[in-house]
């Protein structure tokens, strides 16, 4: 196989060290040096002279957990090419493995171009990421937490929420409060009730007449305390993003007008892609990138299914989320997209179809800078001819024992 390139560094990256292998093709051939580095600051300065003094061009490193990232940043601006692979792309072959030969191997594969690397947003997004990452784990903190308090007014015998919309509504959060302060009076409690749930007086006396004790009272204390917290914390959060977001003004704009595209989800669009998609050279990359695309498998000739790539967790998470959201939006191209789809192959498959298309519309948005124009729910009946279907529609209704005459409707 061709050498592509002639001054090649590979590191295979572990918690506490760094195996490094240059190779370099010199006059009398390709001469390899292999050495290890502790991943402390100082070890990752004596790593950074090694690679510089080597003359090397292109390091290639394996993403291994989040291992990678002090070294990473350590190189970064150093050398020309610094490249992060999959690990899964430069798997050696089978046999006597060590951190040398690994790391020798990665050299090898990089210098005769057998891998990509992966894509590294720069300093700034990778901040804006680790927030919008942070406050979705803050937020499914907090939705375990209000599941936590329906258990353990369950535990009580409190019906709460087979009257109420939620437990965690305005009205249930004041009566859960009077119960903590000491108030056990069903009628009392009732009377709390807010909007339209006072219509249903009745029945919260009913579900609400139960025995919560104090032991049920400290447990929902501290429940609901760390609530409030998580919403402080989520609150910061986001104000944060918002302020890193602050020179993606436009892009915010157009990611927004996109039906079921939330603010939040378009905070999780930009930080997880950058923003930039002239990275992605086409939009069917990014779908790819992100998981939503349909993978391949043929094999003699036969194709069988494979669902979708592994691709990006947290934007792919983002991207079902909306797409759930948008199939409840009325009179929209990804809603009929959805019914579509889901009637043939199930919600699940209808979500990330949907997803794909979202994304894909994202990406041509931001490509051309312009808003986006709904197509309409009836966009897939437009995409055929309107006698054809008509006379299809006919023959189905005469099959059905009835005699039916077509006429065109004058403009």
């Amino acid at each position: 196989m061709k050498q592509i390139r002639d001054k090649v560094a590979g590191l295979d990256i572990h918690r506490d060290s760094v195996v490094a292998c240059c190779r370099i093709e010199g006059p009398t051939g390709i001469e390899l040096t292999k050495k290890t580095f502790t991943t402390t600051q100082a070890g990752l300065c004596e790593l950074s002279s090694f690679l510089v003094d080597a003359g090397v061009t292109t390091v290639a490193m394996e993403a291994t957990g989040v291992y990678w990232k002090p070294i990473y940043y350590a190189l970064e601006g150093l050398v020309p090419e610094l490249w992060l692979c999959n690990a899964q792309h430069v798997k050696n072959v089978p046999g006597r493995k060590t951190d040398l030969s690994d790391a020798e191997w990665l050299s090898d594969v990089a210098a005769h171009g057998m891998v990509r690397p992966s894509l590294v947003p720069p300093k700034e997004i990778r901040e804006l990421r680790d927030l919008t990452r942070y406050r979705k784990t803050q937020v499914d903190t907090r939705s375990k937490e209000i599941q936590r308090l329906e258990k353990v007014l369950q535990d009580a015998g409190i019906k709460l929420t087979s009257v109420a919309s939620g437990v965690w509504s305005s009205s249930s959060k004041g009566i859960i409060e009077a119960m903590i302060a000491g108030e056990r009076d069903p009628k009392v409690l009732a009377q709390m009730a807010q909007g339209r749930l006072r219509s249903k007086i009745a029945l919260l006396e009913e579900a609400l007449a139960a025995k919560f004790d104090s032991h049920h009272a400290r447990l929902c204390r501290q429940i609901i305390d760390h609530i409030d917290f998580l919403d402080s914390t989520i609150a910061v959060l986001t104000k944060d993003i918002c302020e890193g977001l602050a020179d993606f003004g436009p892009a915010m704009t157009i990611l927004c007008s996109i039906p079921a595209v939330s603010e939040t989800s378009a905070q999780v669009i930009i930080a997880e892609t950058g923003g930039d998609m002239s990275k992605f050279p086409t939009s069917g990359h990014l779908c790819a990138w992100a998981g939503v695309a349909p993978a391949s498998y043929e094999s003699a000739g036969k194709r069988r299914p494979a669902g979708t790539r592994n691709g990006a967790p947290w934007l792919r998470r983002a991207l079902i989320e909306s797409a759930r959201a948008a199939a409840r939006t009325k009179g929209t191209y990804y809603s009929a997209q959805y019914a579509r789809i889901a009637k043939r192959r199930g919600p699940n498959k209808a979500a990330v179809a949907v997803a794909h298309s979202m994304l894909d519309t994202a990406w041509h948005l931001l490509i051309n800078g312009t808003l986006y124009e709904d197509p309409g729910a009836d966009y897939f009946d437009r995409r055929y001819d309107q006698a054809t279907q008509a006379k299809k529609l006919a023959e189905r209704i005469k099959a059905l024992g009835y005699e039916v005459t077509i006429t065109p409707q004058v403009a």
